[in-house]
């Protein structure tokens, strides 16, 4: 039987809560990390992880909206922000970690 496409893509809320807002904590370890070994000012890596800390709490806070929402069609726009904005997190790390792991700082 096939699934429409609001049932295969309903509640990803609370997926989504819970992945970013760990890696919004992954990306605070990552500029206290940064801190702390001295290197936040030899590198542009903290501005980048920055800009994903920022990206995944705007991601962190629709998808509590959604969850919370009542009305289906304003939870549903709400959810589709958040995963807008947990991909867009996702390709930022991806880079952050390129550049560390290739050495690029």
């Amino acid at each position: 039987m096939r699934r429409s496409k609001s049932q295969m893509s309903s509640h990803k809320s609370p997926h989504i809560l819970n992945t970013s807002s760990n890696l919004l904590g992954f990306c605070f370890i990552v500029i206290t990390s940064l801190k702390i070994t001295n290197k936040i000012h030899q590198t542009y890596i903290d501005e980048i992880v920055i800009v994903g800390a920022l990206i995944f709490m705007t991601s962190t806070i629709c998808s509590f909206l959604s969850i919370r929402t009542v009305v289906e069609k304003q939870a549903g726009f709400l959810e589709s922000i958040a995963e807008y904005f947990f991909i867009t997190g996702l390709l930022i790390l991806l880079v952050v970690i390129m550049l560390i792991a290739f050495d690029m700082l």
